[in-house]
């Protein structure tokens, strides 16, 4: 014979809601109970300000010894695209000119490492007649942060002229007119 009272079962809804409930009111009541603590206790306020400088401090160092790694390797960089030389012959130089400014745009709007889009730039410099005019364009046509490393890659190389005669480059120096 079938029973004839309703069994009574608690359905997921409300064990779900329930849970929900629960979870959302102790986080509620952690986040007032640290309110209160950190506007009425002085030495919990006070190791809350060392840890937030603490952490400020360790960002500030990391953030340093980020820039001096980015200034090595730009120095690198440089050393080694100086060591690799450059093309001497007109036809040579100019094929290579524009084959590190294509690679430099192409990194640049792919997202490559700024450094490696910024050889390719200063590739192009260093055999470029007249590289004031070429700053000019980079300054136009470049993104800034990858401007920032080329003239950073400028200022490591004392050989690289910008005085726009063309005599300190390599490529220039050697043609007689």
């Amino acid at each position: 014979m079938a029973s004839t009272t309703p069994q009574q079962s608690i359905s997921l809804t409300t064990i779900a809601l329930t849970t929900t409930g629960i979870l959302l009111s102790a986080s509620l009541a952690y986040a007032v109970y640290f309110d209160h603590r950190r506007r009425s206790d002085p030495s919990f306020r006070k190791n809350l300000k060392k840890q937030h400088k603490k952490i400020s401090k360790l960002d500030e160092q990391s953030a340093k010894a980020a820039e001096q790694s980015q200034k090595e390797r730009i120095k690198r960089a440089v050393e080694d695209a100086n060591e690799e030389g450059f093309p001497k012959d007109a036809e040579e130089t100019e094929g290579y000119f524009m084959q590190e400014v294509a690679r430099g745009e192409t990194m640049c709007t792919d997202g490559s490492d700024a450094v490696d889009a910024a050889l390719c730039f200063y590739r192009a410099l260093k055999v470029y007649p007249q590289p004031r005019e070429l700053i000019g364009i980079y300054d136009k046509t470049v993104p800034k942060p990858i401007l920032d490393i080329l003239a950073e890659m400028i200022a490591v190389d004392p050989s690289t002229s910008v005085s726009g005669s063309g005599a300190g480059s390599d490529a220039g120096s050697d043609k007689v007119e």
